[in-house]
């Protein structure tokens, strides 16, 4: 799975936010807010191929959790970056 390349992360009132960049521009349709987590995740799989377990080991390697709890909160977040196509399966 890839980040889908038509996401792109923005800073709007101090908030980290994703917006679907089309042909015209931004499409404010598909508007997510990211929490601190959320946004390391984006920014460290962004641009590569990456699985559940790359998401568990970024979360792992920054955040004192463990493993169980990391995997919990990666397919989380996999789901629901899928759910609004911010996820691609290639």
């Amino acid at each position: 799975m890839r980040i889908n390349p038509k996401m792109k992360v923005r800073e709007v009132a101090g908030e980290h936010i994703v917006m679907r960049v089309g042909v015209n521009g931004t499409d404010m349709t598909t508007v997510i807010a990211l929490n601190e987590s959320s946004l390391l995740l984006y920014n460290q799989l962004r641009g590569r191929e990456f699985g559940v377990d790359d998401a568990v080991r970024v979360l792992t390697d920054e955040y004192e959790v463990d493993e169980t709890t990391a995997r919990l909160d990666a397919e989380k977040w996999v789901r629901e970056m899928r759910q609004n196509d911010m996820i691609i399966d290639e």
